[in-house]
């Protein structure tokens, strides 16, 4: 049986005090492309990434998540530096 430890707040405290932490990487992306007549996952992608309308910014960690989001809407996006 897996047994669900408990966080200890204090050790992550410590963690983020002596920085053993990595820190991710930070992508801006950008709706260029509207997702109207687009397949519903794809709909679900664009809302899930947090766009609210075409040109908009939206700042997001790279986790390997949110880079497979991306990758599903690649045609639909763009990533602004």
């Amino acid at each position: 049986m897996h047994q669900q430890w408990p966080v200890n707040e204090e050790l992550i405290l410590i963690k983020c005090l002596t920085g053993n932490f990595q820190t991710m990487s930070v992508i801006k992306i950008k709706q260029v492309r509207s997702a109207i007549k687009r397949p519903a996952d794809q709909k679900a992608t664009i809302k899930a990434l947090g766009f609210k309308r075409l040109n908009h910014v939206v700042e997001k960690e790279s986790t390997p998540q949110i880079l497979g989001m991306i990758n599903k809407v690649k045609h639909l996006i763009q990533i602004v530096d």
